[in-house]
Order: structure tokens, then sequence, then C-alpha cells
């Protein structure tokens, strides 16, 4: 079974910082793509990172480039958002995503051309960046 477990979010002030982790079960994960996503209330889920196992690169979205870090543990099945300078339009609930298929449809993401479809998630963690 598929299982992708995310701990970490918080609450933090503006300049802060917050480390995610997701725990990956049920599949490898070197042989997948792996993403965090956000979504704030009232707004689309927008792609926040990502890691292709296509060339092995990471992609970030522009409003996070320099600030954030993707990065995975394969011996342990985890990956990791590490979130410095952190700003309040960064409040989201934070889902981490895997291209193995989790049995429903795929999204995707047209801002990763090169981690271009998800199939399985987490339930999230919320983060708040607030003064």
């Amino acid at each position: 079974q598929v299982q992708l477990v995310e701990s970490g979010g918080g609450s933090v002030q503006p300049g802060g910082s917050l480390r995610l982790s997701c725990a990956a079960s049920g599949f490898l994960l070197p042989y997948y793509s792996i993403g965090w996503f956000r979504q704030a209330p009232g707004k689309e889920r927008e792609g926040v990172s990502c890691i292709s196992v296509t060339d092995g690169n990471t992609y970030y979205a522009d409003s996070v480039k320099g600030r954030f870090t993707i990065s995975s543990d394969n011996a342990k099945s985890m990956v990791y958002l590490e979130m410095n300078s952190l700003k309040p339009e960064d409040s989201a609930l934070y889902y981490c995503a895997s291209s193995r298929g989790g049995g429903g449809s795929y999204y995707r993401p047209l801002e990763f051309p090169n981690c271009p479809y998800f199939g399985s998630w987490g339930q999230g963690t919320q983060v708040t960046v607030s003064s």
C-alpha cells in the first residue's frame, strides 16, 4: 500500500524556518518523481518543488527559489523540504506527492514539465507564517 505521511509543519514568524518531512512507504522512492505542493484557502493547488526521476534534477516554483530546498534520503525513504526566510504568503497546507500511482487519477502540474504527473498524495501538514 502506497503511503506518504508528512510532518514538521507549524506556526512560525516571518523570516523563520521550518523543515517538512515526508515518510514514503509501499514503493521504492528512487524510481519515482517526488514533489511538494501547497494549497492555501481559496487558492488553487500550487507546485512548490520536485525531484525528477527522469533527469535527477530538482525544480522549484519561482516564488520559493533560493529559499526552499528539496532533498531525499532513499535509504530512509524520506523526502524533505527545508524552508527558510518564510513569508506570510507561504502559509498553506503542504502536501508530499509521488508519481507512483495511488489508485486514483493523476495530477499533471504544468509548472514542472520534468515532473509530469503525480498519482499518490499525503494528507498534508499545515504551515502558518504570521507575526
